[in-house]
């Protein structure tokens, strides 16, 4: 049963997109099947793994959450063998208005997914950047949330805002969602006020906070325009080894849970980067086999 991932921050700009690709990707290459829902109308995780939008004009989430097909119609593959996406075009505006009208509107993606969460061990959804029913639609279906950060303060004006929204749809929709944690991006370590904003978010939500930060870097910012998630557009960047440290420690996060462990701890050398199985690194890359996949937790610009 996959374990349904939604990616949420009603602030546009934070990163959202890009840690929902390339989070998949690198959950991917650890051989974990991986479903990326794109959920937001402006289509770019699609166009980010290099889908061109004629071929999924007439098949994606839009559809599927109408009802005019199943979900299993508007997946399609990437180059990663584990990596699967439904794409969204700008018809998802109108579904808000279409949706409002229907009958348990606000279960039309959780439906939906009943027809592959067992395909999968990951689910994730690019949510839009708003708090609308798109988004009510993602928190109702999901087991969990991640918040990407950006390290300024402008960032954290509306935090208290989506952690309500949350709360709501705890209380009404699904009592069992929760914080898997919130993500810091677009980290600028030369900055101080990269670095104070760092430690004023660690401070106030403690353990809700990944080990791992997403640094500011030139290369997660090209990669989309290459339709490439960034572990193959350039691996040995410093984007790449924290994006698959985050894989890395969300996996170590969920072992921890079912484990029964009251408490869940990632020690920073335990979020080092995850072995890539080497047929697969082969396969995709095959120049690649003098790259050491074991980093550390430290990613310097």
């Amino acid at each position: 049963m996959a374990k349904i991932i939604a990616m949420m921050n009603q602030k546009g700009g934070v990163g959202k997109t890009t840690s929902s690709v390339n989070l998949a990707a690198c959950l991917a290459v650890a051989e974990k099947k991986t479903l990326l829902i794109d959920l937001d109308p402006q289509g770019n995780g699609s166009i980010s793994i290099g889908l061109s939008k004629d071929t999924f004009a007439q098949k994606n989430i839009y559809h599927a959450l109408i009802g005019q097909i199943g979900l299993k119609e508007a997946i399609y593959h990437s180059e990663l063998p584990c990596f699967d996406i439904c794409p969204s075009d700008n018809n998802l505006v109108g579904a808000e208005l279409e949706l409002v009208s229907l009958f348990a509107r606000e279960s039309k993606l959780k439906t939906a997914f009943k027809a592959v969460e067992k395909d999968y061990d990951y689910i994730i959804i690019d949510c839009p950047p708003s708090l609308g029913l798109l988004t009510v639609n993602a928190l109702n279906a999901a087991h969990s949330y991640i918040v990407p950060m950006q390290t300024e303060y402008l960032a954290m004006e509306g935090l208290a805002q989506l952690l309500n929204t949350v709360k709501l749809i705890k209380s009404s929709l699904n009592p069992e969602l929760e914080l898997d944690g919130i993500l810091l991006t677009m980290f600028d370590s030369r900055s101080g006020l990269h670095k104070q904003v760092a430690n004023e978010i660690k401070t106030h939500f403690g353990d809700s906070v990944f080990n791992t930060i997403i640094p500011r870097n030139v290369k997660l910012a090209e990669c989309p325009s290459f339709g490439k998630p960034i572990i193959l557009y350039d691996i040995e960047s410093k984007g790449s080894e924290a994006y698959l440290a985050l894989a890395k420690e969300l996996i170590l996060k969920e072992r921890f849970k079912k484990s029964g462990s009251s408490k869940v701890a990632v020690k920073p050398e335990e979020t080092s980067i995850p072995k890539i199985p080497e047929e697969l690194i082969m396969d995709i890359l095959p120049n690649l086999e003098n790259i050491n996949f074991d980093g550390t937790q430290s990613f310097e610009q």
